[in-house]
């Protein structure tokens, strides 16, 4: 049976040691529909929190929080997604991260269209339930009149927009070095022969660190760092009231948020790999004869634990 770590790399659910008598009855056997639903409740919750925070702070002038609480927003909901289904879908919640999971070979790539398909649906009815939630809210500060940009513009509760000084190629750097440091920071606490997160606190960790990349890379574009958490709700947006203008805006901005996260997690995992983790010390075992073997840090079942997908 292969053990729990390399299980999450692959997508696969964590398995508990308990017994027969005591094994309680599961609806789903199947993987694929228990990783799927999983992930799309992840994706979800960490949305909802997310967006709800955004709406939050919009439609409120400022009297309901400020940029910090989109920060806290998305960060807690982040851990709060990582818990609910950490030990089973692994919590990506991120197409780049799966992405970037299956170029690394820790997540099969059949199973990537599986996990992107979850992260849209979940970011879609998120976004769904927050313009439910806070339709009035946002009718009454915006007028009644749903515009991209402009100093009543909503467009931004559910999607990113590029702050007006900023180009286009500027806006792709952006997302790439934000995804880039997110899944380096990631590859390092997931690393157990470095200096993982404590056992128990990924989740925790994970937050963090959306948290700290929102605080400090986050005013140039609103930080997507996601091609699903931005694209899905955009669709929502377009077909809710806003129109084409969402992927007209900004010089058709759209777009940079869903590739340049891509670039940017494979670039983040290969710097970490390559500057740390294909220098560890290599382990030895006994060989067949009883002489020393040394086994690359490549085989070993070297896993990014659940928790530490977003």
């Amino acid at each position: 049976m292969k053990d729990s770590q390399s299980m999450l790399e692959e997508g696969h659910a964590g398995e508990q040691k308990e017994s027969r008598r005591e094994a309680p009855m599961a609806w789903f056997r199947n993987e694929v529909v228990r990783v799927g639903l999983a992930e799309t409740l992840a994706t979800f919750v960490m949305m909802v929190f997310g967006l709800g925070s955004v709406a939050q702070v919009v439609t409120g002038t400022g009297a309901f929080g400020e940029y910090l609480s989109i920060n806290l927003g998305f960060g807690i909901g982040v851990a709060m997604g990582v818990h609910v289904a950490g030990s089973v879908s692994g919590a990506h919640m991120n197409a780049a991260v799966s992405f970037t999971m299956c170029v690394f070979g820790r997540l099969k790539w059949a199973m990537l269209p599986l996990y992107i398909t979850a992260q849209f649906l979940g970011s879609f009815l998120a976004a769904g339930t927050v313009f439910v939630l806070y339709y009035d809210a946002i009718h009454h500060y915006s007028e009644g009149n749903l515009t991209v940009s402009g100093p009543k513009a909503t467009a931004g509760i559910f999607a990113t927009y590029p702050a007006p000084y900023l180009s286009l190629h500027a806006g792709f750097l952006d997302q790439v070095l934000g995804t880039a440091m997110l899944l380096l920071c990631l590859m390092a606490l997931s690393d157990q022969r470095n200096q993982p997160a404590p056992k128990g606190n990924a989740p925790l960790a994970s937050g963090l660190l959306v948290l700290l990349i929102g605080i400090s890379l986050g005013s140039n574009s609103g930080y997507a760092i996601n091609p699903t958490r931005d694209l899905a709700p955009r669709v929502f947006s377009a077909l809710a009231g806003w129109g084409p203008e969402v992927f007209k805006a900004s010089h058709g901005w759209w777009w940079v948020p869903v590739v340049a996260p891509l670039v940017g997690g494979v670039l983040g995992a290969l710097i970490y790999r390559v500057f740390v983790e294909m220098h560890h010390p290599r382990i030895r075992a006994q060989g067949p004869e009883n002489e020393p073997a040394c086994e690359p840090l490549d085989q070993l079942k070297k896993a990014v634990p659940a928790e530490m997908c977003v």
